[in-house]
């Protein structure tokens, strides 16, 4: 190993010395090219330089075609930025920079090569056994110590490299390399950069994809380190954040066979919706994937989202413009250096022999041969040497001189730093920096801070990456021209200016790269298994809202969703209104019942001494007025909105009505079946039939109700409820929340079961007092009356809960309820008292008394007409009437004697 370095020392000193001759020769005459290898200028500290100027060749060539830009601009700005440094008196004062400055052609195998000139200062060389070929010892040429590598471009040739130069300690700074790997400290600890690494590249391209709605993409690399990290950062990235799923995933070979980028096209169609494909290529595979979808006639389909290393080139979009139109490309944020400008355009043959490459970027740029060894033997114009940069030729500064002149720059702080600290006041170079510590100049390094220039902070993270800045770039075609458009910036985050976008379809919305389509509001994503971003949209139905993209939730049992289904709103709260017609009728029949037994009031109280009114038993029938008026009066209550007072009331007068009348009518019968069951065995009057007792006996059975609902009150006070059951509809839209009275249908049973009770009861006695005759009482009246509002309560009991589960159930029971209650009312009134209020009103010539009977007389009578009834029971009823007497033992106290 040893012996090889040593020739290679032998070939380094022939070729140092034939590039010292090739800068005495006539300047328009090129150097061989065979020794126009390597760049050195003399310096205190030399600084190491790594630059593609040429292209990789190829059929085994090391080197191609010469790279204007990406070389010579490059190079040339490394050159210039030591100018600037050594001119600096503020800036490494009294210490000269030089620099060795390499071609890597772009492969990294022979830039690796190359780089071992960097060390050969560090290798300990064993002459003994190393021979010239006519014998004599050779002689060696002192190495350069170099103290700093600045490159490379590509990250391939970086890797490549930094692994060699760790060994010998030397830091290196690239301004070009993004490679994700190379921040792995722990393998490239003496590699910096100051570009952002691919992983800021890649999180911002995620971003522009994420700003875009793309959710469905497909990756494109070049093999190599940088578009292979590139795209494993960018899945890596898209799949710890979600939202971005990857289609496919392809890679372009280093030797790419004969319709290879045909064969890529054809596979990126194999999903078509995935049109968005994000790209981390180099700009030769760049512009042959764009003829490949040309040639497919795919112009216009896919949308290219593409690296640094498109940026904002021209060369891959040349004669493939329609194609490439609507790209979207990402280049760390830089500007334009006009001092290296006006340097550049000054540059030429005579001025510039130092660049060894020059001659032959000479003959590139101008089209022109240079004498007999020009690098163009086909070209008939030849170089006069005044040709003039920008004048001659086009010109425009590469993309990274910037980052060429800040890698320089940041290297030249460090040493001035390390200068400061290890030579304090030592004019030039001191015995401590005699021989530099890479280790220690690369903690130097790591700490620098100032702004580059483009004014741009300079600084290194504990990695040695730079910060992630970029500029967002659109290429546009417009009626005039093409251009790369900024249209935003990263700086930790995306800032995109929408409206500056142009599509190839000319329209301003941004085209879809999604697997399938958003859902429409109120649907939730059902995800297709293996792939998160394609999926099926499933409507919310029913009671339940849009919670997630991929969710759905049941709304709290008081409201419904909303009528895009993304929220819940309350249910609308209804209530029975006065103008409904369920509320209509009740209130008219309740209003006629009120003025009927108003009526009767007035013209019992008008009449209430004449025989009639007396012979009905005045307190009584006052007693079942004020109930049949209480059955009316409770319609209100019950259609009234509920609240807490109008919620007392109808527990009160619920029952309370029914509970007056039947209270009065049982009391009645009880005392007619007494009177005549008593007759029968004696002439002696029964217990408690006077008017005080009778009124006692009544209000006894009143108070057992007025008893429960007090009761009731204490248990369980009286409020409101909201129920959003009783009309909870399969339609979320017909759903209403019912307010009502905590009334349940058991405490509506027991309310009114009590008067069911006295209402049968009072059936009961009023079928044993059928036989009566109508001559001396009430019975009959009394038991139709009963018969009949039997009838009502049986149909009320099935219509009423039988309605339990129906939507109009509130409307149809309180209809149900109050129209009962009427009903009820009204066969009391009018078969009780109607026939007595006609006498009285239409006919009072036979309201006088007639006769006077004693009480035995009046039972005997009632007797005899009993049997008279079964043995002639054909016999009208018309001779019957004659016998009629006026009753008056209601009203006559315990004489129960009856006066004509």
């Amino acid at each position: 190993m040893v012996i090889a370095f040593e020739w290679y020392g032998c070939l380094l000193l022939l070729t140092g010395m034939a590039g010292s001759i090739s800068q005495r020769t006539d300047p328009l005459m090129p150097p061989a090219p065979e020794y126009a290898h390597s760049i050195r200028l003399d310096g205190d500290i030399i600084l190491g330089g790594l630059f593609p100027v040429h292209a990789r060749g190829e059929r085994g060539a090391p080197c191609g075609e010469l790279k204007k830009e990406k070389g010579i601009h490059r190079l040339e700005a490394m050159l210039f930025a030591i100018d600037l440094i050594n001119k600096d008196p503020d800036l490494l004062p009294n210490v000269t920079l030089g620099a060795r400055i390499l071609d890597t052609c772009s492969r990294d195998t022979y830039a690796l090569e190359q780089s071992l000139t960097f060390v050969q200062a560090l290798i300990e060389r064993d002459s003994t056994d190393v021979r010239c070929a006519s014998g004599e010892q050779p002689i060696f040429a002192k190495p350069d110590k170099i103290v700093g590598v600045i490159g490379a471009a590509a990250s391939s040739v970086s890797i490549m490299v930094a692994n060699i130069l760790r060994l010998f300690k030397i830091p290196q700074i690239s301004y070009a390399s993004t490679a994700p790997e190379l921040s792995d400290n722990t393998r490239y600890d003496f590699f910096s950069r100051v570009v952002p690494p691919d992983s800021y590249q890649a999180q911002a391209m995620l971003d522009i994809v994420t700003a875009m709605g793309w959710n469905y993409v497909s990756t494109l690399a070049s093999e190599g380190n940088y578009g292979e990290s590139g795209v494993e950062a960018f899945v890596q990235i898209s799949r710890e954040t979600g939202g971005v799923c990857i289609a496919q995933s392809l890679k372009i070979p280093r030797e790419p066979r004969p319709g290879e980028f045909d064969k890529i096209i054809l596979r990126l169609l194999e999903t078509p919706n995935a049109r968005a494909v994000v790209m981390f290529a180099n700009e030769d595979d760049i512009r042959r994937v764009l003829d490949a979808a040309k040639r497919n006639n795919q112009t216009g389909h896919f949308l290219w989202v593409g690296s640094d290393s498109w940026g904002s080139k021209i060369s891959p979009v040349v004669q493939q413009e329609s194609v490439a139109e609507g790209a979207i490309t990402i280049l760390p944020k830089r500007a334009s250096i006009e001092a290296f400008d006006r340097y550049f355009k000054s540059r030429s043959l005579s001025n510039n022999r130092r660049n060894v490459w020059f001659a032959e970027f000479w003959e590139e740029n101008f089209g022109c041969k240079l004498g007999m060894h020009g690098k163009r033997p086909g070209s008939p114009k030849k170089c006069t040497g005044l040709e003039k940069v920008g004048r001659d030729s086009t010109y425009e500064q590469e993309g990274k001189v910037q980052f060429v002149m800040d890698a320089v720059y940041a290297m030249a702080y460090a040493l001035h730093r390390m200068h400061r600290d290890l030579c304090s006041g030592y004019p030039g170079l001191c015995p401590r920096m005699s021989n530099i510590d890479g280790k220690e100049l690369l903690g130097y390094i790591r700490n620098v801070s100032f702004n580059g220039s483009a004014k741009t902070l300079v600084v290194f993270n504990e990695n040695g990456d730079a910060p992630g800045r970029y500029d967002i770039y659109q290429y546009q075609i417009t009626n005039r021209s093409t251009e790369y458009r900024i249209i935003g910036h990263w700086t930790d985050q995306l800032h995109l200016n929408m409206k500056a976008m142009q599509w190839a379809s000319g329209d301003s919305s941004v085209p879809a790269s999604v697997c399938s389509l958003p859902c429409q509001t109120g649907e939730r994503k059902k995800v297709v298994k293996g792939v998160l971003c394609c999926w099926h949209c499933e409507r919310c139905e029913g009671y339940h809202y849009q919670a997630s993209e991929f969710t759905c939730q049941l709304c709290p049992y008081e409201q419904r969703p909303d009528q895009n289904r993304t929220g819940c709103q309350p249910i609308p709260i209804i209530k029975l209104e006065w103008h409904s017609p369920w509320a209509v009728a009740p209130i008219f029949i309740a209003i006629l019942g009120i003025l009927a037994t108003t009526f009767v009031v007035v013209t019992f109280v008008r009449h209430n001494d004449t025989p009639i009114v007396r012979a009905s038993g005045r307190e009584m029938s006052y007693v079942l007025l004020t109930g049949i008026f209480l059955c009316y009066v409770t319609t209100f209550p019950m259609i009234a909105a509920p609240g807490l007072a109008v919620c007392s009331f109808r527990r009160i007068f619920l029952g309370l009505g029914m509970c007056f009348s039947y209270a009065a009518l049982l009391t009645k019968t009880n005392r007619i079946h007494r009177i005549f069951e008593q007759g029968k065995r004696s002439v002696a009057a029964p217990r408690f039939i006077s008017p005080a007792s009778q009124l006692v006996i009544t209000f006894s059975l009143i108070s057992v109700q007025l008893m429960g609902v007090f009761v009731w009150f204490v248990a369980d006070p009286p409020h409101t409820i909201v129920d959003y059951g009783e009309q909870r509809t399969q339609d979320p839209e017909n759903a209403r929340g019912v307010l009502k009275c905590d009334i349940s249908d058991l405490s509506l049973i027991c309310s009114l079961g009590y008067s069911i009770l006295l209402m049968v009861t009072c059936t009961v006695y009023a079928i044993k007092t059928r036989g009566v005759p109508e001559t001396f009482n009430e019975a009959k009246p009394i038991g139709f009356t009963m018969y009949t509002t039997c009838i009502i309560w049986l149909a009320f009991i099935p219509i009423f809960f039988g309605t339990a589960q129906s939507a109009e159930r509130m409307y149809i029971q309180t209809a149900t309820l109050t129209v009962s209650l009427s009903l009820s009312a009204s066969v009391s009134l009018g078969m009780l008292y109607m026939p007595k209020v006609y006498i009285i009103i239409l006919h009072p010539e036979q309201n006088v008394p007639k006769c006077k009977r004693s009480f035995k007389a009046i039972v005997t009578a009632a007797t005899m007409t009993n049997k008279l009834s079964q043995l002639a029971s054909e016999r009208p009823n018309g001779e019957v009437k004659t016998e009629l007497c006026e009753m008056v033992f209601f009203d006559s106290g315990p004489s129960l004697s009856t006066r004509c």
